[in-house]
């Protein structure tokens, strides 16, 4: 799987880098200007499957980066690069923890696994900083560039500028609309949404309603994913009888506090709103927080995404209704194998691709799938350490956790 190319031995990353766009075989269909240092660190500290999540205000997120490079000199013998160099590029550390801990956590293990040397950095939600740490990268010697764009332009610039070098890119967890990756890594988005909103629809505070009014709190509208995740869950409630759409807004830069000043509004405006489709944990903390005011959280269903601390500890308070759990290891495998197969001259198999929906280029991904978490199934993301039972379960979250058969 990892190692075995479809009939495509390349002879150098150039060569990989422009062949690899035919291979897969079957359809699937305002920024910061704070920079992330990037701090040494040896990937074999890191445990395979390790992570911690969300503990971040809704306001902002934790605005700490712990960018480091995973250096895997010392890593025991595995398949994979041999050494070769990759750079990383996360994208901030306000949208989601797991750009903070969970993801860095699971790719230094698997730099380690596949004996490469990377260097991880965080962008802080500024494209010019991502330019700057990519060129960095490329000027290092790094031979792959795995690439969480924060919109396309600037996407199009770091990958454009690796493929002059021959250099391959990769996209992991979000699409480079019109870019010229190689491969996409990340989860199957479009089904996620739809996850989301099948999972709404089945909340206590709505289950079996007649009549249902709900808004959109979408995700940043430069991000591709929250594009696909709108498409899901707008596929799903455009057809469920009774309910009915009173507003729909994208939060830039998936901002917290944004999305909570957006839902205040909101709510203002259409005090008969019942469900909130909120497009992850971040800010539907947020949107709870504003309910709260209210005293209608726990009346009103709420969305979430990332399985974090924080919205699995409001799922346990019966304030949000589940969140979408994407362990990190299922993309950071995939895409530090493929980057290892590249070093190597080899074209990763695939069995799946995704349209960009700006130059209609069909890339070959590795799309996983994601599982919708309730209280009933709590103890998923916790027991596999992806999100720790020490700050889930903490203070007055003990006897929660315990009724809900967390182990």
């Amino acid at each position: 799987m990892r190692n075995g190319a479809r009939g495509l031995m390349l002879t150098g990353s150039v060569v990989s880098c422009l062949a690899l766009a035919a291979c897969g075989t079957s359809s699937s269909s305002n920024t910061s200007s704070s920079t992330s240092p990037s701090v040494a660190a040896d990937a074999s500290s890191a445990a395979p499957g390790a992570s911690a999540t969300d503990t971040a205000s809704a306001a902002g997120g934790d605005t700490t980066s712990p960018s480091a490079s995973a250096m895997a000199s010392s890593a025991p013998a595995a398949a994979g690069g041999g050494g070769g160099k990759v750079g990383i590029l996360l994208p901030d550390t306000q949208s989601s923890n797991r750009w903070v801990t969970s993801d860095p956590i699971a790719l230094k293990a698997d730099c380690a696994k596949y004996k490469l040397t990377c260097d991880i950095q965080n962008a802080q939600n500024s494209p010019a900083t991502m330019i700057t740490q990519a060129q960095s990268m490329m000027n290092n010697g790094v031979k792959v560039l795995l690439v969480t764009p924060l919109d396309a332009a600037s996407a199009d610039k770091i990958e454009s500028a690796a493929k002059a070098k021959g250099i391959i890119t990769i996209d992991y967890d979000r699409l480079a609309a019109g870019g010229s990756a190689s491969l996409y890594v990340s989860f199957d988005n479009v089904k996620v949404g739809q996850v989301q909103g099948q999972a709404l629809t089945q909340c206590a505070a709505v289950k079996g309603a007649k009549a249902v009014d709900y808004v959109d709190v979408n995700g940043a509208p430069t991000d591709n994913n929250a594009t696909l995740f709108k498409q899901g869950y707008d596929s799903v409630l455009s057809k469920a009888t009774g309910w009915v759409k009173k507003d729909d807004q994208s939060i830039a830069l998936w901002n917290n506090q944004t999305a909570g000043v957006t839902f205040a509004s909101m709510l203002q405006a259409h005090p008969t709103i019942k469900a909130v489709m909120v497009a992850n944990d971040g800010m539907a903390t947020a949107v709870i927080t504003d309910l709260a005011k209210q005293k209608l959280n726990g009346k009103v269903a709420v969305s979430g995404q990332d399985a974090t601390v924080q919205g699995l500890d409001s799922i346990l308070k019966g304030d949000q209704c589940f969140t979408i759990y994407k362990p990190s290891t299922d993309e950071a495998d995939p895409a530090i194998a493929a980057a290892a197969d590249f070093i190597q001259g080899k074209a990763p198999t695939t069995t799946q691709t995704i349209k960009d929906p700006a130059s209609g280029r069909v890339v070959p991904a590795k799309l996983a799938t994601p599982i919708a978490i309730t209280k009933a199934n709590i103890n998923l993301p916790i027991a596999s350490g992806y999100a720790p039972k020490a700050q889930v379960c903490a203070g007055s979250y003990a006897a929660l956790c315990t009724a809900a058969g967390v182990k």
